[in-house]
């Protein structure tokens, strides 16, 4: 994905970010009820669908009939996000599992304050941990190992194996303009198609099957796909992709969201499982200060700049787009170069000892190809790191 669409995505979560505020989670939650599922006509017709050309959709919407079927998650599952701050306004609604989806964390935010958000990466089973029995992690002696290094139980931010856990919208084609629209105007996603499976209980305390019993239906996502890293600093696609952890503010969007669903618990324990980006020292909480005196009153200006010169449609135009590239390349090139080394890690809480063991055990794990958005190595952020 081009440098400009990542950065778009950046923006677009930093927007809500900045929107909220810190002191979001103790606000009275405003109500929302949930709508019925679709009918089963709708669900049997998504399956002719096509995806959209986003440009296109958007210059058009208005004269389209019918609707969408629009599959969220991450922060898109909370009500906060959704019907709040992006004022949708869903006909229907039903939880689905996403076999050939997943969800991870690898778009960059701000170091110091929201060092990434949730994005989408394809799944390939073969590489779950689930298929690698015969592995060294799985040896009787490995744990041993691993308490007597870390002296803690292991943590693994990447435990989930079933898919992507999520729930489609059925929207109006405005409101799926709409969308796009708080998502980056269609300069930031790829609207794909993908095969969606309602559960088979609504029962939230029902276990998540490894392989869905109910027949799929299809429904939109927007979709970044995952570059290969990196090999100097500050771009846009981190080297490690699955090294940053999430902001508590914005994984409590998340859980609150899954709460509010009624997704299966099995899949709520695994989300309040996620650790969050903590300061620890007092050299972290200097540096976030003076990362953010420097950098945010150019985000902000960013900010300022993308609602005057976005067209009806939040489509920005070009040299903004490579402008705002080259703003989140500085930023990123001035945390790596400068800050990371003067003011310790912006992006994961340090003393968290989440990934220590990952160079014992990298060797033995098979590395997915690049698009996955997963790498086999250390725990460094420079070299990767399978357990996330």
């Amino acid at each position: 994905m081009a440098e400009s669409q990542r950065a778009l995505a950046a923006l677009a979560q930093l927007q809500d970010s900045c929107r909220f505020g810190p002191m979001t989670t103790n606000r009275r939650k405003q109500i929302h009820v949930r709508t019925p599922p679709p009918t089963t006509k709708r669900l049997t017709a998504s399956l002719n669908e096509t995806p959209y050309v986003l440009y296109d959709y958007l210059r058009n919407a208005e004269s389209r009939r019918g609707t969408v079927l629009y599959l969220a998650y991450g922060s898109n599952l909370s009500n906060e996000t959704f019907r709040g701050s992006r004022g949708i306004r869903p006909l229907s609604q039903i939880n689905v599992q996403v076999p050939s989806l997943r969800m991870t964390f690898d778009l960059p935010g701000l170091p110091y304050a929201e060092p990434c958000f949730a994005n989408s990466a394809r799944r390939d089973p073969k590489y779950d941990p689930s298929s690698r029995e015969q592995c060294q992690f799985e040896d009787e002696k490995t744990p041993l190992l691993f308490d007597e290094v870390r002296g803690q139980k292991s943590y693994s931010k990447d435990q989930w194996h079933k898919g992507l856990i999520g729930v489609v919208y059925e929207v109006t084609p405005e409101d799926y303009a709409h969308i796009i629209a708080t998502e980056g105007g269609g300069s930031s996603y790829t609207d794909i198609l993908v095969d969606c499976h309602p559960f088979a209980s609504s029962d939230p305390g029902m276990p998540v099957p490894q392989d869905p019993a109910l027949p799929p239906f299809k429904a939109h996502t927007l979709y970044a796909p995952v570059e290969d890293p990196p090999k100097d600093h500050g771009r846009l696609q981190r080297p490690n992709p699955g090294y940053a952890q999430a902001s508590a503010r914005y994984l409590k969007l998340i859980t609150d969201g899954a709460e509010e669903l009624g997704l299966p618990f099995e899949y709520q324990d695994y989300l309040h499982s996620l650790r969050p980006f903590t300061i620890t020292t007092n050299k972290q909480r200097l540096g976030q200060f003076v990362f953010l005196m420097m950098w945010a009153p150019i985000v902000l200006a960013i900010f300022g700049m993308n609602k005057i010169f976005a067209d009806d449609n939040g489509v920005v135009p070009v040299w903004l787009r490579e402008l705002l590239a080259a703003v989140f390349k500085g930023i990123w090139a001035s945390y790596d170069n400068f800050f990371r080394t003067m003011f310790g890690d912006g992006e994961r809480t340090i003393g968290d000892g989440a990934d220590e063991t990952s160079n014992i055990i990298g060797d033995c794990l098979p590395i997915q190809p690049a698009d996955s958005g997963d790498f086999c190595g250390t725990a460094d952020p420079e070299k990767g790191d399978p357990l996330r």
